[in-house]
């Protein structure tokens, strides 16, 4: 392909072409990508803001249909003997430590693992917290939440049967039904900040980066499109030779 521009003739190499369209389309997709993700992660934003605005009634019955952040009611009791410390899960401040998910039994029979907060890690993992928490039953107002995750899942999740409390990286909720039965509701409940019989409890919702980190990868993606654009037209923007 041989176009003039005035004294100059683009004639691009067919191998230039070729690797120009082949790299284009990969880093205009990669902006388009960071794009999608800004826009998940403000509507991630939004629907925790809009969670917060009422209270409903947790149940096994409508438990599938409340949304991520919805704030919710529960009337039950917790069962102190049978809890779960989430390791490797640093405090607001970067602090070694766990997260303390307690069974919370419910009036209408299911169960759902209840997260009281964090607290640090002791002399070593050996040494367990005291959990204690009493089995009276009460009425618990929290934000409904997905167990944490891993970036990359590695490793046996720890589980040791009979022994409690369990001290477990990251599990699945299918993992956790392995010790609590069917009943147990997949997703958790974060005990209200201002909840008794709770330890450190900061919630936000889990978004990692902003997006506004988001739109800046996706512009720096786009810019390195233009530049590979730019550099394509004028590698190949020559002169005429003289003959």
């Amino acid at each position: 392909m041989k176009l003039q521009f005035g004294s100059r003739r683009f004639a691009p190499s067919w191998f230039g072409g070729l690797l120009t369209l082949a790299v284009l389309p990969g880093l205009i997709g990669l902006g388009l990508w960071q794009l999608r993700r800004a826009d998940e992660k403000r509507e991630l934003m939004t629907q925790a803001a809009r969670g917060r605005q009422q209270t409903l009634l947790f149940s096994a019955a409508n438990a599938h249909r409340l949304s991520r952040y919805q704030r919710v009611s529960l009337a039950g009791r917790y069962d102190s003997a049978h809890q779960v410390l989430l390791d490797n899960m640093p405090s607001a401040h970067g602090q070694p430590g766990y997260r303390v998910l307690t069974p919370f039994r419910l009036d209408d029979g299911a169960s759902v693992l209840v997260d009281r907060g964090w607290l640090p890690l002791g002399v070593d993992r050996g040494q367990r917290p005291n959990l204690d928490v009493g089995s009276a039953t009460r009425q618990l107002t929290g934000m409904i939440d997905e167990l944490p995750r891993p970036g990359v899942r590695a490793g046996n999740v720890g589980i040791h049967t009979g022994v409690w409390p369990q001290l477990l990286n990251y599990p699945t909720a299918q993992e956790l039904r392995q010790l609590y039965g069917p009943a147990l509701q997949t997703r958790i409940v974060l005990l209200d900040a201002a909840a008794a019989d709770g330890f450190e409890r900061i919630w936000q919702a889990d978004v990692g980066f902003r997006p506004e980190r988001h739109v800046g990868y996706a512009v720096q993606w786009f810019g390195m499109a233009v530049a590979v654009m730019i550099i394509f037209i004028v590698v190949n923007l020559k002169r005429p030779v003289d003959t």
